[in-house]
């Protein structure tokens, strides 16, 4: 069905009958609102921290709105409460029930209404089928070389083969229809509209073979930026040549400028580079490290392979930052880890699809209503959202409030899934140092926007499959990863309807403001932007970055769903602004059980990774069950 910007409403994607509301065609179609309403993955419009999913907590812990928690009666008892139903929360009631038994009675709650957190799927229906989108949590991030046993083997449990992920990922796609990797430099910055391809240049986390890129020459590749001749030169030499940007340091002292200074710093202060040739940089860090080379350290910037830094006998990079330059970015679902959280779903509750692998999950439609059925004895209750824990003699009472209403449930033992910095607000009865730690995870704000294209003919013709944008807001515009499994099949033709994947991180350029103030400005700014602005961003970008070949945004875009994480990348240690072993030390304050009550989330351990919200489920569970963590499942 194809959707324009007059058939959205609330999220919701409808078809506008003449003479007849909204609403009015969902009460007449009960087929249409159960597929719109009652079936998240189909929403379309603005999804990801949708309106709805924050407005209590906000409630809670901005202006302390007293809810009435005493008074509320205890509704059922449970031998383990999840606050939180994402990847980390899922995989601790996996464990806890490997455990403790299929017959332990468990309660996950989330404040979204689809399970996973930022494992969201996102359905679309086209002429051709249906086509399936990620809306958050993307791949699995080197499995081989960075997966711990204890994710290896919950993955394994799960019917999910690494070897046969790989094996869906078609590699050669893309070069095999002589495309490339492009940039497009938009005309507010750079005077003109134009698309560039041939990028030479590998990626970290790379999906692309290093000998498939179909990259010209830089020379050719660079020569046709909009920029003047000096900066193009500049540019090539800077990455053809091999050069000591830092003469007469020591291999330890590099280190110590690298690690304290910005890649912009180096561009400018080392380099030479003029300011619009450093602006071409500018958001090369975005995607992976959610902030711009003015906020990302040259150590950081050797991670993402930007150039200048191989030249100067540095040690080599650490083990898993290597793996991630070196392994192939290529396990990924169709859905991106949605399938993780789905797999879970499955495996604590059965009724909800039939199947037993990834395979057989791909294209299977959830069943909704057993989420939360009084027989089960799991239950996942969604548009939850947790506001008070407590350690009340030897239980814990968990309130949450749903429909308006405050509920009450009492639980063995209690699992804070969600994110750090809401936990303190949750559980008063913590010691001040650990709400103050929880606090210093301010997770990084982004944007996922899903794009279904009538046809993809205008990357054909500019020979292109993925765009790099330095200044555009979208800093990432790419068609969909080509993963055919359990009967899913990527679009193949270009004639045909494809997913586009936009990414938009709302970053401070310039402003010296550390990760964690641009996070907190940049929250702000997601949250306060409605649909039809992020809609208007979307459609002038591809309109400018497409129009020369032939793309008309009115006739050619299908349907937008807009992914918003507020709260999207689980905060990492920035070499600039943290002290490493200082870091540490905090992670481990604000993880500590209280009580009864344990913490397990990305968050606790500073890494924005499917495996790592495995860990730390593992973990939690752990100290659960024997005080301690193991570390084998």
């Amino acid at each position: 069905m194809a959707i324009t910007r007059r058939d959205f409403l609330n999220g919701v994607a409808i078809t506008i009958a003449a003479g007849l509301t909204p609403m009015q065609i969902l009460r007449a179609s009960p087929q249409l609102a159960d597929q719109t309403l009652n079936y998240p993955p189909a929403l379309t419009g603005l999804r990801g921290n949708h309106p709805g999913s924050f407005e209590h907590a906000h409630q809670l812990g901005r202006s302390g709105k007293a809810f009435d928690f005493a008074n509320a009666p205890v509704e059922e008892e449970f031998d383990l409460v999840v606050v939180g139903a994402g990847l980390s929360g899922l995989a601790a009631a996996c464990f806890w029930q490997q455990m403790k038994g299929k017959q332990q009675r468990i309660l996950l709650i989330d404040n979204h209404d689809d399970f996973g957190g930022h494992a969201k799927r996102n359905e679309f229906s086209s002429e051709n089928g249906m086509i399936l989108g990620y809306g958050g949590s993307e791949s699995l991030q080197s499995p081989r070389a960075n997966f711990s046993p204890v994710a290896l083997g919950l993955l394994q449990k799960l019917g999910v083969s690494i070897d046969n992920l790989e094996q869906a990922f078609n590699k050669t796609f893309y070069p095999d229809l002589n495309l490339s990797r492009g940039v497009y430099f938009d005309r507010k910055n750079f005077g003109v509209d134009k698309v560039v391809g041939g990028d030479p240049g590998r990626r970290v986390a790379d999906d692309i073979p290093r000998d498939r890129l179909n990259g010209r020459s830089y020379q050719d590749f660079i020569g046709d930026f909009p920029l003047s001749e000096s900066d193009r030169q500049a540019l090539i030499a800077l990455h053809t040549a091999e050069k000591d940007y830092l003469p007469g340091m020591s291999q330890e002292e590099k280190v110590a400028w690298l690690d304290k200074h910005s890649y912009s710093q180096f561009l400018r202060e080392k380099v030479g580079l003029s300011e619009m040739a450093i602006r071409y940089f500018q958001q090369s860090t975005s995607d992976f490290q959610a902030v711009g080379i003015d906020a990302t350290s040259c150590s950081d910037a050797r991670i993402c392979d930007l150039p200048g830094l191989n030249g100067m006998n540095l040690p080599p990079l650490d083990e898993e930052s290597q793996a991630d330059l070196d392994e192939p970015y290529v396990f990924h679902f169709p859905d991106g880890n949605a399938t993780l959280a789905r797999l879970m779903v499955r495996h604590l509750i059965p009724a909800v699809a039939p199947g037993k692998d990834m395979q057989d999950i791909v294209m299977a439609r959830f069943d909704y209503s057993q989420l939360d059925r009084p027989e089960s004895p799991v239950k996942l209750r969604l548009s939850s959202t947790g506001l008070h824990v407590a350690n009340i003699g030897d239980k814990v009472e968990v309130a949450y409030i749903n429909g308006g209403k405050v509920i009450k449930v009492r639980a063995g033992q209690v699992v804070m899934a969600g994110y750090n910095m809401m936990i303190p607000y949750l559980i008063p009865e913590m010691p001040p140092a650990q709400q103050e730690a929880l606090k210093q995870n301010v997770k990084s704000p982004l944007v996922y926007s899903k794009v279904v294209l009538r046809n993809w003919q205008p990357f054909i013709k500019l020979g292109v499959h993925e765009v790099y944008s330095p200044t555009a807001p979208y800093c990432r515009v790419k068609l969909d990863y080509p993963v055919n499994m359990g009967g899913y099949q990527h679009p193949r033709d270009p004639n045909q309807p494809i997913g586009l994947h936009m990414v938009y991180v709302p970053t401070l350029a310039g402003s010296g403001l550390s990760p964690r103030e641009q996070s907190r400005k940049g929250r702000a700014l997601l949250l306060g932007t409605p649909f039809e602005v992020y809609e208007q961003m979307i459609r002038e970008q591809l309109q400018g970055m497409l129009g020369a070949a032939g793309f008309d945004h009115q006739r050619d875009i299908q349907a937008i769903t807009v992914n918003r994480w507020s709260h999207g990348y689980a905060y990492f240690l920035n070499g600039l602004f943290d002290d490493e072993e200082e870091s540490q030390k905090i992670i481990e304050t604000a993880r500590q059980p209280i009580g009864k009550i344990v913490i397990a989330n990305s968050d606790s351990d500073w890494s924005p990774y499917a495996n790592s919200a495995i860990d730390q489920a593992w973990r939690a569970v752990n100290e659960l069950a024997y005080g301690k963590a193991k570390e084998e499942v």
